[in-house]
């Protein structure tokens, strides 16, 4: 077998029931010049059996068998038995729409300038029992160029992880998956994008991103809020200082509990507080450890004060972008949308 064009990394743990499907996805890809390195992570049921199965009769499936290590070890030992050109992201619960792998490659090779890319992809759970999840999935296909990809980093993490294609050179000049208690693929992508690297999508849905209840997403706690929260203010905190100053000052948008929660995060870090922004008469005019709470008719003019918005749902957020644009705020230039 010539050396593959493309490597298709995938953890697998405990999966036996839904990796056969997923497989199936990329060996069966119209882009045959690839290889997939499928990683079981010491699974306890009939995973290894199956990837076995599968690498008796196509070459182009390479299968590692680990001790089991988590997902972060998983992926990275996938990376490090690559040998394409490009490396690719997938589940073991996932789905690979047949042109997802010629479409990304065909992406990153007329644009040489793009580091990574990844894709549209459709909801594969129930959207009555998983609104919030199916929304974050419409949310991220509005996603596609990488302007719009780097102003919204800073509220949640901007791609479906398994439909992530990259440049191999990147990882080793930018670092692979780190372990922490913190979202792995969201701090590479905090990590890469402060980099400088440029990440866009094909804007066609190439992907079935499915949402089982044991999705470790679901379940493990560095992926809950509290770690997004704790990893995002990180960087966030150096984009401020770079775009700011060494001593950033902000104004922000949403003054309840939640709200200044997560700013506290970043008001520990040392960022100082010009003022609170509401839109409840019940709190303007209060003071909030010494700043005021303004209503938004009060804002100074774009320019002054940079803003950050933590009001998380999902149609107040547009809207507060839409009355900010309204105002001659520019995102990025005098605020963010940061929940």
């Amino acid at each position: 077998m010539c050396t593959p064009k493309v490597s298709v990394t995938m953890p697998c743990y405990n999966c036996e029931s839904t990796v056969g499907e997923a497989i199936e996805s990329i060996l069966g890809q119209t882009c045959s010049n690839l290889e997939l390195v499928a990683v079981d992570d010491g699974s306890a049921d009939g995973t290894a059996e199956v990837l076995r199965e599968y690498a008796a009769n196509d070459p182009r499936l390479k299968p590692l068998f680990l001790e089991h290590q988590g997902v972060v070890g998983a992926a990275n030992a996938a990376i490090d038995a690559a040998e394409g050109k490009y490396i690719a992201r997938m589940d073991a619960d996932d789905i690979a729409l047949p042109e997802r792998i010629e479409k990304q490659v065909e992406l990153l090779d007329v644009d040489p300038e793009t580091g990574l890319t990844a894709c549209r992809v459709g909801f594969g759970g129930n959207r009555e029992q998983n609104g919030g999840y199916a929304h974050y999935v419409d949310w991220i296909n509005t996603l596609i160029e990488a302007e719009e990809i780097s102003l919204n980093r800073f509220v949640e993490f901007p791609f479906a992880n398994p439909s992530i294609m990259m440049r191999k050179d990147l990882i080793a000049e930018h670092g692979p998956f780190r372990d922490g208690d913190f979202p792995e693929d969201y701090e590479l992508i905090l990590r890469w994008l402060e980099s400088g690297v440029k990440m866009r999508k094909v804007d066609e849905e190439l992907l079935i991103w499915n949402d089982p209840p044991d999705r470790l997403s679901r379940n493990h706690p560095k992926y809950n809020v509290d770690a997004f929260y704790r990893i995002k203010s990180e960087y966030l905190f150096r984009w401020l200082q770079k775009h700011i100053g060494p001593e950033p000052k902000v104004g922000i948008i949403g003054s309840g509990r939640t709200s200044r929660k997560r700013y506290q995060i970043l008001e520990n870090m040392g960022v100082d507080t010009a003022f609170y922004v509401d839109v409840d008469p019940r709190k303007v005019g209060m003071l909030i450890h010494g700043k005021k709470v303004i209503h938004r008719t009060e804002i100074p003019a774009a320019g002054e004060t940079f803003l950050l918005s933590y009001v998380a749902s999902w149609g107040a957020r547009d809207e507060i972008a839409e009355f900010l644009d309204g105002r001659g705020y520019v995102m990025g230039r005098d605020y963010l949308l940061v929940a």
